[in-house]
């Protein structure tokens, strides 16, 4: 059974178009800057909003069809994990976990005997009767995740779920949950704001840029053939428009640059920030891009420094700190950048 989202919504000056589909076992993480409409989505989803055109059908049965159907959330199959977790304070994590069961009719003990079934699998049986004010960010997450995935959903509806953790638990957590997705049968919808999450945990990636579907496939192509400024920021790749004629292209905001398989038409280029090479005059003998360059910022990035060029084109350049001493790079000195046609990756636009 394929999930089927038609998602049109349009609320003021917002509009939702977007439309994709989620196969049994398979995640799909919905990536876009804040603002883009991926909560939007994940609402629709959900039940929380009715759509104002399009269609939500698991397979046969129409959860949204404007203007006949709304399934409303009570009475759809759908577990969900929201960025604050939402557990209720009052109760245990084992009466978190049970409450979604009674509310779908379980009995009390049975309901109890699945939800202790559920804290085992994630991990946390011996938690079983703290509450949430006594649970850490990462036990916390699991518990919640567990309370979704105990009613047998059809759909997973995952709300930033590592974003309230601190970056020393997110790295355990993100291995575990992507652990327990591999082992869910569902449909599975991640919204999130983080390349990373959205690398690791999902089999398919939909960015979302103003409401729309700008690129969408696997974590690997999208990362490696990125479509827009926003994609290209994420995944740490300089990327260029522009047209090609042969293995030269000419870009669309000027400069040029020659890639090693030869094509024609309107193309991308990409290049990581380590492929650029900075120099205190042009290199020569060698078959490689080579443009003036001037020094606008200067940013530590973990064991290496992030170069900010203005150059025709601009560029990013990822040096060492023994690079920054030799060269005494700082803002304002004039270098020349250099970047091998190897390094390069063009691809259709």
């Amino acid at each position: 059974m394929t999930i089927d989202a038609e998602l049109r919504f349009s609320r003021g000056q917002f509009d939702l178009d977007l439309s994709f589909a989620v196969a049994p076992g398979e995640v799909v993480a919905l990536l876009g800057p804040n603002g883009a409409g991926k909560t939007t989505a994940l609402r629709a989803l959900a039940g929380l909003i009715a759509l104002t055109d399009g269609r939500i059908r698991l397979d046969e049965k129409d959860w949204d069809a404007p203007p006949k159907v709304f399934v409303p959330a009570e009475q759809r199959e759908v577990g969900v994990v929201f960025q604050d977790y939402l557990l209720f304070a009052n109760m245990t994590a084992v009466d978190n976990i049970a409450f979604g069961l009674r509310a779908r009719g379980h009995r009390r003990g049975v309901a109890r005997d699945r939800a202790m079934t559920w804290l085992d699998r994630v991990g946390l049986a011996e938690h079983a009767h703290a509450k949430p004010r006594a649970l850490s960010g990462g036990q916390a997450q699991r518990v919640a995740l567990a309370r979704a995935l105990a009613t047998d959903p059809q759909l997973l509806l995952l709300d930033e779920p590592l974003a309230a953790l601190d970056a020393s638990t997110r790295m355990q957590v993100r291995s575990d949950l992507a652990h327990h997705l591999a082992d869910y049968p569902g449909h599975t919808v991640l919204v999130t704001h983080d390349a990373l999450d959205a690398m690791v945990l999902a089999d398919r990636i939909v960015i979302i840029e103003n409401g729309v579907i700008v690129q969408q496939g696997p974590p690997s192509e999208v990362a490696r053939r990125p479509h827009s400024d926003y994609v290209a920021n994420l995944v740490g790749l300089n990327l260029y428009r522009g047209t090609a004629h042969g293995t030269m292209v000419e870009l669309d905001d000027g400069g040029t640059l020659t890639v090693t398989e030869p094509s024609t038409g309107r193309v991308h280029v990409a290049f990581p920030p380590s492929a650029v090479g900075l120099h205190p005059e042009q290199p020569a003998g060698s078959p490689r891009n080579t443009w003036p360059v001037t020094i606008v910022g200067i940013e530590q990035h973990a064991y290496t420094t992030r170069v900010r060029l203005d150059g025709t084109p601009p560029v990013l350049a990822d040096v060492t700190p023994a690079t920054v001493a030799d060269l005494r790079l700082q803002p304002g000195a004039h270098l020349w950048a250099a970047v091998k046609a190897t390094e390069t990756h063009a691809y259709p636009a």
